[in-house]
């Protein structure tokens, strides 16, 4: 019985290609996004879930009020881990992680490597995290200063084998430093938070210990089996009023913890599950780019809805189509098949069908994997549909699908009359209509949606791009690593050389991701906690403030000219109204520097403020002082200098730093990469809008063939009474464009509530086009115009006199 089944399934499906085509792709283009984005989300949730025990631990982080400046660091202090494991017994251990150095030169054969992915670890690491271990023994690898963990990737390159046990690594700490390899670890999975290559003892790691307002230690606990963790957090609470507060005592000029809130201030602390950090933790000095809740619920609901859109289209042209086969179910009912047989019939034919899009989504889905992969900045695996959180849905889906639409023509035609149906009478009623419209409303209402976010995506990109960031970042090269120059102020100085070179500033700090500092300044030497305020500190030279194009707005910049500069600061915008000044210039501030000693500045200038952080964010308060900060020249210069500048930059760095590779980038490239994620979020999102209203124009085109085949005797009757073919397409066409008209009412709030949510994200962001809808309905209607037209025009213009034979 089955084998007859597939059979007549088969030659249903050829006799009627163009529907079976429509039916088959445009749901296999569904299932294939709808897979890509199931691949995506799988691989945000499953971020750091592979630690043996991720469910107990945490990491703690730190929230800061003062001065009117909020911090939110996911670091402490480096007492915190130890103390807590020493107080409470619900913590059975703890790591910490130091990565604030930046870059180490790495000695190989001759030359020297800069490494950048690495770390100091307390030895406790691999007891709270899990990282197999190829070689070596990971519980006590790191106890001994001068030690080193390496990942397999790094001891292929380093050493050209994985087996480098006893082997050392030499860098240029101390002059010189030797690093025995104790063990050799699998790299460290791309859907986890680290991302390092090697990791050094936290013994050998130069640090002011023991200072409790400092916080620069990623702090990880690993609390015990039955602990609640929000119950936990309440008792870091009682850990501040023990230890923070009577150690800040003397910094912050206060006599109690109430007394410092009072002024408006804080100072928390609070745990984040490991799994929750990539998607819910958006904190400065985060070891990692994060990801967003958001972008989930974003792709989850895109998938949904082009998965939703094909099976709507698939559905619909399946009980379309199910009405030309009426006569044959009567004639097979008289010739005595059952109803029940009827019903098996109708559905393994559309199961069939919906397993054949399945396996071309499959096909599909390999084929653009690595393009997919490529632009959402991950590594996606073809495997991982295999896995048992995807399979069984894949399983399950043509099943599913295949019921739901094969539902209609199953039950419903199989219990009429054969009679009543060879009799040839019509069995489309209003009913199976307006199912049918309700279905084409929904699939254009999601398309046009995906239209309104595609075009509010693209705005604010657009607007982050043609900003005025207060700053110029065209035409800036930025030298990186340039600590390694044995004297940096000839190699800036022998560049300003070259035609076309207008400018050029010593300093790591750069309005782009760079080094960055946070430094509490006071009002007077007292240091009150009422008078402070925490903000960016930043050493810049002489040519800073020239060389990107900032603008002094009040006083004047740092000169060579005035001896006393080395003791002066500028304020941006800012910090001046959070500092309440009314007349800023020859102010003085105070701040605490290194040994416990006061140092004043006077207030010279202020700077107009600019955007130094993602558009996600406020402007914050930002001091600029003298001073030397080494890791990057930048240079401003002229397209046409570029070439020139770079053959005398390199000849300059080989004689300067010889053993130490070159490497560059132009400024314009950083600012972009902050917003990776919105770029490539955006591409996705027109990608995906493309798809759905292809595929929904391919079930509208299908709609309109059949309701042109079905009215091809009455379009013939009213050719030969003179209608013309304009009121043909009109009396065609209206229909759907009703149903598109409906579809815009109904996508437009949706729209404006999905991307007003989208947008509050920014801290800068653009006004609400409301234009927008008006376009987006103009789209929509010229496009069901042109599909539906492009059929109804076909029927208009046949010969009436076939159409007349028509039946």
């Amino acid at each position: 019985m089955f084998k007859n089944y597939l059979i007549i399934a088969l030659r249903n499906i050829k006799k009627n290609k163009l529907y079976s085509f429509i039916n088959i792709f445009g749901l296999a283009i569904g299932i294939a996004c709808c897979l890509l984005i199931v691949l995506y989300i799988s691989d945000e949730l499953s971020f750091d879930t592979f630690h043996k025990n991720a469910d107990r631990i945490y990491r703690v982080n730190t929230d800061l009020k003062f001065g009117g400046t909020e911090l939110h660091i996911p670091v402490t202090s480096d007492l915190m881990g130890p103390l807590l494991k020493q107080d409470y017994p619900e913590v059975e251990e703890y790591t910490r992680i130091f990565s604030f150095v930046g870059k180490k030169l790495l000695k190989k054969e001759n030359e020297y490597v800069v490494a950048r992915s690495f770390a100091f670890v307390d030895s406790t690491f691999f007891k709270v995290f899990t990282f197999p271990a190829i070689s070596g023994n990971i519980n006590n690898a790191l106890t001994e200063p001068n030690t080193v963990v390496v990942t397999e990737s790094f001891a292929k390159n380093y050493f050209g084998t994985v087996n480098a046990i006893g082997s050392f690594i030499e860098t240029d700490d101390n002059g010189s430093t030797f690093l025995k390899v104790t063990a050799v670890i699998k790299d460290m999975p791309s859907n986890s938070h680290f991302n390092f290559d090697f990791l050094l003892s936290m013994k050998d790691l130069q640090y002011d210990w023991g200072n409790l307002v400092s916080s620069n230690f990623h702090t990880y606990l690993l609390l015990k089996e039955g602990t609640d963790y929000r119950a936990f957090d309440k008792k870091l609470v009682e850990f501040n009023n023990k230890y923070t507060f009577p150690y800040a005592k003397k910094f912050l000029q206060v006599n109690s913890r109430e007394e410092f809130e009072k002024a408006g201030n804080r100072i928390d602390n609070s745990l984040i599950p490991i799994t929750k950090i990539h998607l819910y933790s958006k904190r400065v000095q985060e070891l990692s780019p994060t990801g967003s809740i958001q972008y989930v619920y974003i792709y989850a609901a895109i998938a949904i809805f082009i998965l939703l859109i094909a099976c709507v289209n698939f559905m619909n042209l399946t009980t379309a189509r199910s009405a030309n086969r009426a006569r044959e179910v009567g004639i097979r009912k008289v010739l005595g098949t059952e109803r029940k047989n009827l019903i098996s019939q109708f559905l393994s034919e559309s199961t069939l069908m919906a397993c054949l899009a399945v396996l071309i989504a499959l096909v599909l889905v390999f084929l653009t994997l690595p393009a997919f992969g490529k632009l959402s900045g991950k590594q996606l695996y073809y495997s991982k549909i295999f896995s048992l959180q995807i399979f069984p849905f894949i399983i399950l889906m043509p099943l599913i699908i295949g019921f739901i639409a094969g539902s209609y023509p199953a039950f419903y035609l199989s219990k009429f009359n054969p009679a009543f149906i060879i009799k040839g009478s019509s069995l489309t009623g209003k009913k199976g209509e307006g199912l049918r419209s309700a279905l084409v409303v929904f699939q254009f209402a999601t398309s046009i949606t995906l239209i309104i976010s595609t075009i509010i995506i693209y705005k604010q990109l657009n607007y982050i791009q043609s900003t005025n960031l207060g700053y110029q970042r065209d035409q800036i090269l930025i030298v990186n690593d340039t600590y390694a120059l044995h004297n940096i102020e000839t190699f800036k100085n022998e560049l300003l050389k070259v035609p076309g070179v207008a400018a050029g500033t010593i300093s790591e700090f750069l309005p782009v991701p760079s080094a960055r500092n946070f430094t509490a300044f006071y009002k007077d030497a007292a240091s009150v906690s009422k008078s402070g305020l925490t903000m960016q500190r930043w050493k810049i030279d002489y040519d800073y403030l020239e060389t990107f194009g900032m603008k002094i707005v009040e006083g004047r910049n740092f000169s060579p000219d005035f001896g006393s500069d080395s003791s002066s600061i500028i304020l941006n915008e800012t910090a001046v109204k959070r500092m309440k000044y009314s007349s800023p210039l020859n102010a003085e501030m105070y701040t605490w520097e290194e040994g416990g000693k006061i140092a004043k500045y006077k207030i010279i200038g202020v700077v107009k403020d600019f955007h130094f952080e993602s558009f996600h964010q406020d402007i914050g308060a930002l001091c600029l002082t003298l001073g030397k900060s080494y890791g990057n020249v930048s240079f401003k210069l002229s397209a046409a200098a570029i070439p020139e500048f770079l053959s005398k930059a390199k000849s300059l760095w080989k004689d300067l730093a010889q053993t130490m590779p070159f490497s560059y980038r132009f400024m314009d490239e950083s600012f972009n990469e902050v917003y990776r994620a919105e770029q490539n979020t955006g591409v996705t999102v027109l990608i995906f809008s493309v798809l759905s209203i292809f595929v929904a124009c391919l079930g509208l085109f299908g709609l309109a063939a059949f309701l042109a085949e079905k009215k091809t005797k009455e379009i013939g009757v009213r050719k030969v009474l003179g209608a013309s073919v304009p009121s043909l397409l009109y009396m065609l066409s209206k229909e759907f464009m009703k149903w598109i008209i409906l579809a815009n009412l109904i996508a437009w709030p949706a729209a404006f509530y999905f991307m007003r949510e989208w947008l509050s994200d920014f801290a800068y962001r653009i006004n609400f086009p409301y234009w927008i809808f008006l376009v987006s309905a103009l789209i929509a209607i010229l496009i069901g115009l042109i599909t539906v037209g492009s059929q109804v025009i076909k029927s208009a213009l046949a010969n009436p006199a076939k159409s007349l034979k028509y039946e």
